[in-house]
């Protein structure tokens, strides 16, 4: 019997997906578990920086790390290392997740998405608008984009505790709005958020980019090429003066996250068969190839790279910026700086009112409808939950803020906001939960088959 190693010819076939598959699934509990990690790590960062010994805090991070390549040398501290360089994987598994919903998640389905896709956008504009105007005139106007962004992981984390008490849909709800979030987060930082970009580094980048495209166009489907050309074009968007977690963003964006055609899977039996027939080295290769090549890369990648991102790299990110050390000084400018209260009123009652607002527009329209196990009360809660902005407010604080300061009274306001917004969120969860059948303690709702039902006016005390 001839093997040939297996290819991926022809375009890719959409194949309709239920609600929650297994890889989303895995997603939200990927995240749920970082979720803990993280607040474990903002927990430590915050007693070692006020601590006794809380100058080897700053110490720590600011060790300088250098590597020289033929006498050219990059050097950076931890901190940044963490922050330029780690935090390149963490935008990857947002770059992988996007790229899945579009491909064959939620993001396909224009009646499902828009009601969380028009909340995502009042969940940014509305806290924006509420920064600038507490800041008009202040020289912390830059930072307004520390308020635009929902930290995913503690979300989950918090829906969580409810357990079978809320319905999988709502976190499925929770996550497309967040997609479409960090898809307006990311595509705003890109504009705003970066240097004046070099030329020459800026042109390799484009030409890697254009790369990845054509490897795309071609049905590439092994990792190793990606993982190369990502690397590079790292390198390349550092180099340029851009930020470079934005490299990770194109790389999980371009990767193919299609399913593999029927024909691909339909081999898979031929090299098996070929295995157990005879046992070599060979044979036990292209099986290898086989399995691998009936699963986009996308998906693959993502399978690797996301347990570190959710348990190594953003629990140590927050341990790297979370510290503040909370001085009487310090407090006392956070209660009247316009910076924590502008962030803390933009991600609670920005959030809130924005989201809330936008998704009812969408269902009084028409323009979309909620899934079924959904229900108004639903959505205002996670509107609130929406509120906690941890990860990208904390990246966005050090790219926004040079001032010591400034970033101290930032970061307060994220602290604060985030903790305001996971505790009222929580309380109006439960209360829903209490009162309504779809999130009872049984863990009863709607037969799945149902299909999503329009908004209708809630309910007095829903």
């Amino acid at each position: 019997m001839t093997l040939s190693e297996p290819s991926r010819p022809g375009p890719a076939l959409r194949i309709s997906t239920p609600q929650l598959t297994p890889s989303v699934r895995a997603f939200l509990a990927e995240e749920t578990g970082s979720a803990v990690a993280l607040l474990v790590a903002t927990v430590l960062a915050l007693v070692w920086a006020n601590s006794p010994w809380w100058p080897s805090y700053l110490e720590f991070w600011s060790t300088p790390l250098a590597v020289e390549v033929g006498g050219r040398s990059v050097e950076m501290s931890l901190h940044r290392l963490v922050n330029d360089g780690a935090m390149a994987l963490f935008f990857l598994v947002l770059g992988l997740e996007i790229n899945r919903e579009l491909t064959s998640g939620a993001l396909r389905d224009r009646r499902t998405v828009m009601v969380p896709a028009l909340g995502a956008i009042g969940g940014v504009v509305l806290p924006i608008a509420i920064y600038l105007f507490v800041n008009h005139g202040t020289a912390a106007v830059h930072g307004w984009g520390i308020v635009m962004s929902t930290d995913t992981a503690f979300v989950l984390g918090v829906l969580a505790l409810f357990g079978p008490r809320c319905p999988d849909q709502l976190r499925l709800f929770l996550l497309t709005l967040a997609v479409v979030d960090d898809i307006a987060a990311i595509t705003l930082m890109a504009l705003f958020y970066t240097d004046e970009p070099r030329f020459l580094p800026m042109v390799a980048a484009v030409l890697l980019v254009a790369v990845l495209l054509v490897m795309r166009w071609l049905g590439v489907w092994r990792l190793v090429p990606y993982v190369l050309v990502g690397i590079a074009l790292w390198v390349a968007v550092y180099l340029s003066g851009v930020h470079p977690t934005l490299a990770g963003v194109l790389v999980g964006l371009l990767i193919p996250a299609s399913p593999a055609p029927p024909e691909e899977v339909e081999r898979l039996p031929i090299y098996g068969r070929a295995l157990i027939e005879v046992q070599n080295a060979e044979r036990a290769r292209l099986a290898t190839l086989a399995v691998a090549a009936s699963v986009s890369a996308s998906e693959r990648l993502q399978r690797a790279v996301h347990p570190w991102s959710a348990y190594v790299i953003v629990p140590v990110f927050g341990l790297a910026n979370a510290g503040v050390h909370l001085t009487g000084d310090v407090l006392r400018n956070a209660l009247t700086s316009p910076v924590s209260i502008g962030i803390v009123i933009a991600l609670v009652v920005g959030n809130m009112v924005g989201i809330t607002a936008a998704a009812t527009f969408a269902l009084r329209t028409g323009l979309g409808v909620l899934p079924g196990q959904v229900r108004y009360s639903h959505l205002v809660g996670g509107a609130i939950l929406a509120g906690i902005g941890f990860t990208i407010s904390l990246f966005i604080t050090e790219l926004a803020f040079d001032d010591p300061m400034l970033q101290e009274e930032a970061k307060i306001g994220i602290l604060c906001g985030s903790l305001i917004a996971a505790a009222l969120g929580a309380w109006v969860v439960r209360v829903m939960g209490r009162r309504s059948p779809l999130c009872s303690p049984e863990g009863t709702g709607l037969p799945p088959e149902l299909p999503p039902q329009p908004w209708t006016s809630p309910a007095p005390g829903s």
